[in-house]
């Protein structure tokens, strides 16, 4: 018999993060520098734990280069395969079993997944990094085709609370929409957050920039559309949807001031919350529910 859960389950639309005493003076003494020290791999790193998406549109060299500079990191898109999604978890484990074996030294990083028990599973097979989020991204259409999914909020707290149990790390995948959903990802208990959407239609992203009624755009595409599809495996197979759309996102000029002011948010958060460090955010947090995130009449989506 179908089960429903009647726990409640938020996206980052549904909360705000409440202000407490904070003894900082300014932004400027927040530290949003992360060091990991990884369960399987021994590796180490050490930055600003935000990464570009690995995504055509937004995964280039040209994003890495701009975001090294700022102890950020990027994805390097070489073409997605398609058909590993159609993997069986057990086939998708013993592959990575296999994969740790012979790369014992390399962070791997596994996913997508948005419960407590996948993410054991996947550490307990040698994976390090466990990418969260199924459905909430941009372009992305999973939620739409399929049915399936689950609000990011309450998958990152979940996930990130098995992860930390076993010494493994989260990635939040996708649902960032604004700077303060980048914050609260962290306040979830995000390691780390991966960013598509928001890097998007810049100068270093990918994808072709159109020119219309005096007007830039730049493509924007996800790696489960019919584009990145046709591109990597020819197409759409038989047996599968396309659970990903193109849009035409508005050019936005150089990267450097979409995470000049990503990056200031999250100074303020911190502030805000009194975390010197933003690897105290999480425990400076608390969500308070609500139903309606600013006032609307002069604002634009978040």
């Amino acid at each position: 018999m179908p089960h429903i859960d009647n726990d409640v389950k938020l996206d980052f639309k549904d909360v705000l993060l409440r202000p407490k005493r904070s003894t900082l003076k300014s932004r400027s003494e927040v530290d949003l520098t992360r060091s990991f020290s990884f369960r399987n791999s021994k590796q180490t790193y050490t930055g600003v734990p935000i990464i570009a998406a690995n995504m055509d549109t937004v995964g280039t060299f040209e994003m890495a280069k701009i975001l090294c500079k700022v102890g950020l990191s990027s994805c390097i898109t070489f073409g997605e395969h398609p058909d590993l999604l159609n993997y069986s978890q057990a086939q998708a484990l013993l592959t990575l079993s296999n994969v740790r074996k012979r790369f014992p030294q390399h962070t791997i990083m596994a996913g997508n997944v948005v419960t407590g028990e996948m993410v054991e599973e996947l550490i307990l097979s040698g994976a390090d990094i466990i990418k969260v989020g199924i459905g909430p991204g941009s372009v992305c259409t999973t939620r739409k085709k399929t049915g399936v999914g689950y609000p990011q909020l309450s998958a990152v707290m979940e996930c990130a609370d098995a992860a930390h149990g076993l010494k493994g790390h989260i990635i939040s995948d996708g649902g960032c929409s604004c700077p303060g959903d980048v914050a609260k990802a962290f306040g979830a208990g995000a390691d780390f957050v991966m960013l598509g959407g928001m890097l998007a239609g810049h100068s270093e992203s990918g994808g072709e920039l159109i020119e219309r009624d005096g007007k830039k755009y730049k493509l924007f595409y996800g790696m489960s559309s019919e584009m990145a599809m046709k591109k990597y495996a020819g197409g759409v197979a038989e047996y599968r949807a396309s659970e990903g759309k193109t849009v035409e996102v508005p050019f936005k000029g150089d990267v450097e001031h979409t995470i000049r002011d990503i990056l200031g948010g999250i100074r303020s958060t911190c502030t805000y919350v009194g975390a010197a460090k933003l690897k105290e955010l999480s425990r400076r947090t608390t969500f308070i529910r609500v139903t309606q995130q600013v006032n609307p009449i002069f604002s634009e989506a978040c």
